[in-house]
């Protein structure tokens, strides 16, 4: 388990997707994971009505910690040395990192009985494919005046390697007709390849880095 603290990471509230992007940058510096990234996985979390529910927030006013996200972004390392798969959540106030199982069980609860439109689905995407393609210009957080919702980082928006300044409504639109429903190996190889990376269900989460090799 890394000796890493949170406060040692770039976090700026209602930026997950960017502060995920340098913690991405960080554990491959600090060699908490391997230097091209290749362990680690970006994690979307969304659905249709972007309503998304999470236990253990920090944002969250309840003891509970349940909030109800539009989106959240997480970070998985593959289990290392015989250890647990872990999860990066900068927002969460249960240990970081956490094993997938426990913030499966504590965050996620697919065990709890939600209505059908809180059902989450993730978008799972390869770090080093991310931190080659992603860019936000921080457009979503401007109300329709062109006013910030939410005061935006110091440092300069992420560009993409190609030049593209903003593709985060791509990776953050997320549908349960998007799902894949079977875990075979097409699914986890295009993981690998593909830009937007591949989405699963809730259910499957676990499932799915079990079989990552």
């Amino acid at each position: 388990m890394s000796n890493l603290e949170v406060s040692q990471f770039t976090h700026t509230p209602y930026y997950c997707e960017e502060n995920v992007y340098f913690l991405l940058k960080k554990l491959c510096k600090d060699g908490v994971a391997d230097a091209d990234g290749s362990d680690l996985f970006v994690v979307f979390i969304s659905n249709d009505k972007k309503q998304i529910p999470l236990w253990h927030q920090k944002a969250s006013t309840r003891a509970d910690g349940i909030i109800l996200w539009d989106y959240h972004v997480i970070c998985i390392q593959k289990k290392r040395e015989g250890n647990s798969h872990l999860v990066w959540d900068l927002d969460s106030s249960l240990s970081f990192p956490s094993p997938l199982a426990s913030y499966v069980s504590e965050t996620i609860r697919p065990s709890f009985q939600l209505f059908s439109e809180y059902r989450r689905s993730f978008r799972i995407v390869h770090a080093p494919i991310f931190l080659r393609f992603f860019a936000s210009d921080r457009r979503h957080m401007k109300d329709s005046a062109g006013n910030w919702t939410a005061q935006p980082p110091a440092y300069e928006p992420i560009i993409a390697e190609d030049g593209t300044i903003h593709n985060l409504n791509e990776y953050m639109e997320i549908h349960a007709s998007d799902e894949s429903t079977n875990m075979e190996a097409d699914l986890i190889n295009s993981v690998f390849t593909q830009q937007l990376g591949v989405v699963i269900g809730e259910n499957q989460l676990e499932e799915f880095f079990s079989q990552i090799s």
